[in-house]
């Protein structure tokens, strides 16, 4: 197993109904129950709720914003990393991960996706992108057991 702290990203749309949201905002929770550090894109949708649940169990979660300033990520974040870099800090938000958690999402989610594929991380997709490689799930127990099994079994 790892030498160090998990880091989970997650990714997802900016825009997100009450469903995809709750299911966020429960796998944030989960995720700061298990010692999981979350890094996500810092702004709003998915990446809220993933950082509220975070927060409310005193985990961390890292936002890794596309603009200058570090005030405009979400209220929820432990730690908010302003790069400037526009849709290219996706690629940031992918590398940092140890794993990668894909809840619903657009394009923006299909980039970071195709970086996870080049850099080789795992990915779980819950109501994403339907792409070979990227291991579908049908609700949270089965993410996280799934999350479980492949970090028993992988060399991070």
């Amino acid at each position: 197993m790892s030498k160090h702290k998990i880091n989970i990203s997650v990714i997802g749309g900016h825009q997100v109904d009450k469903e995809i949201y709750d299911f966020a905002y429960e796998f944030g929770k989960i995720a700061a129950e298990k010692g999981w550090t979350i890094i996500c894109g810092g702004l709003s949708g998915v990446m809220e709720a993933v950082s509220k649940g975070v927060s409310e169990k005193e985990g961390t979660v890292i936002g890794i914003l596309p603009g200058d300033d570090r005030n405009s990520g979400n209220r929820y974040l432990s730690f908010a990393i302003a790069t400037g870099l526009g849709w290219i800090r996706n690629s940031l938000v992918v590398m940092n991960g140890d794993i990668i958690v894909a809840i619903n999402g657009s394009y923006g989610t299909l980039s970071e996706i195709s970086y996870a594929f080049i850099m080789g991380k795992k990915v779980f997709s819950y109501k994403s992108w339907d792409i070979d490689g990227v291991e579908k799930v049908s609700n949270l127990s089965e993410l996280i057991d799934k999350i479980e099994l492949y970090l028993s079994n992988a060399e991070l």
